[in-house]
């Protein structure tokens, strides 16, 4: 194997919950008047649940305290934990159990690196518990991507160091946060279209082979 770890972004990578996130946000932000829809929520992408809520917030017609802000993204998160209540092992592609099983035998050490607090809950939904040998999430950082912070614990915690590491993200933000911890990179979706990104994909599979001397 080139790389003895790689360190996966959660949502749009692993597993989708793309779209809870943009039902919760919704929900949230109409209740308060602010408008709020698919565009604005592609710009949510890979940031933290703080600083999400001050992109929403810049069509607010008022100024929110930072307790009334901590209290609608409590709204939010509680709004989007129920969603994420309907998820099950269905919801795991049989593509990337098969491509992360192929890489464990190849002798890869797995690691999430994720801004999301709810990280391990989603583990747990989709049938991945204990999976990963370390979780690198927003319980545990105090900087979001493109702050390389959440991928440096990761390799931290698997005893690497980040030249040995491949970062799997979907996001811009995320590949900006690899270059900027010194990691190796691959790219799905809009990521595999960035100039930055070092192995753009078209699918989760084709990993293996970018993973390979």
């Amino acid at each position: 194997m080139k790389y003895k770890g790689i360190i996966f972004d959660l949502d749009g990578v692993v597993c989708f919950t793309d779209q809870y996130h943009y039902q919760a946000w919704k929900k949230m932000a109409d209740r308060i008047g602010v408008y709020f829809d698919e565009k604005i929520n592609n710009r949510l992408r890979g940031v933290s649940r703080m600083e999400s809520l001050e992109i929403i917030l810049e069509r607010s017609t008022r100024e929110y305290s930072e307790e009334e802000k901590k209290e609608l993204a409590a709204e939010k998160n509680e709004l989007y934990r129920e969603l994420l209540g309907s998820m099950t092992p269905a919801d795991l592609s049989g593509e990337v159990k098969e491509t992360l099983d192929r890489l464990r035998e190849g002798g890869a050490k797995l690691a999430i690196g994720s801004s999301s607090k709810n990280a391990k809950m989603i583990l747990s939904r989709i049938g991945l518990e204990g999976y990963f040998d370390a979780v690198s999430d927003g319980t545990n950082i105090s900087r979001s991507k493109p702050d390389p912070e959440v991928f440096l614990k990761a390799a931290e915690f698997l005893g690497l160091e980040p030249e040995e590491c491949l970062v799997v993200e979907d996001a811009k933000a995320g590949i900006d946060a690899a270059c900027a911890g010194g990691f190796d990179s691959a790219g799905l979706g809009e990521a595999a279209q960035y100039e930055r990104t070092t192995y753009p994909l078209n699918s989760f599979s084709d990993l293996w082979v970018c993973c390979q001397e």
